[in-house]
């Protein structure tokens, strides 16, 4: 169990430090005045620090190499 943990911890890093966000479309209402509605798409995204996504690959590395093997 902890072996399948550190090795999803280990993807999960990898995946950051090659990734360092992603960004996603909303819907938002600017105008709603009765029968009258305008809404605009607006881009947001989110971001992550890259060294998160290392802290991740290490402490999977732990957890894979301090596991007891079955």
């Amino acid at each position: 169990m902890n072996r399948t943990i550190g090795i999803v911890l280990i993807v999960i890093g990898a995946a950051m430090l090659i990734w360092t966000g992603f960004t996603y479309t909303k819907k938002e209402k600017v105008v709603d005045a009765g029968p009258l509605q305008i809404s605009v798409d607006k881009q947001k995204s989110v971001n992550w620090p890259p060294y998160l996504g290392g802290i991740l690959v290490i402490g999977g590395i732990v957890v894979v190499a301090t596991a007891k093997k079955a």
